[in-house]
């Protein structure tokens, strides 16, 4: 996934700035990391409050094996599926992970 497209995915929030980060991406809007881009993957930020949203909309959790072996689950989801061709469907699953960027910033 190259940069334009992550621009042209998330065109409907606003301008993003796009950082290099653990082997993959950042995706930040008003200096708030809302996305991540691993192993080519697009993950959006999930709280307390929207992480039971994206689950019900069929989303996955990011989690990877710990050095000690333990699994480790991260606050990003997987996209879900009815966001993956639709810009405006895009949008409004972008802006629930900005805003939970919001929430956890405080």
């Amino acid at each position: 996934m190259d940069d334009d497209d992550l621009r042209d995915m998330f065109a409907g929030l606003g301008p993003i700035t796009i950082k290099r980060m653990f082997g993959g991406k950042g995706v930040y809007y008003n200096g708030l990391i809302t996305a991540l881009v691993v192993q080519g993957e697009l993950l959006l930020k999930a709280d307390a409050v929207s992480a039971p949203q994206f689950e019900a909309a069929g989303s996955t959790q990011w989690t990877y094996e710990s050095r000690k072996g333990k699994t480790a689950a991260m606050p990003y989801w997987s996209v879900p599926d009815a966001a993956i061709d639709d810009p405006d469907e895009l949008t409004i699953w972008a802006r629930k992970a900005y805003e939970a960027s919001i929430r956890t910033a405080k």
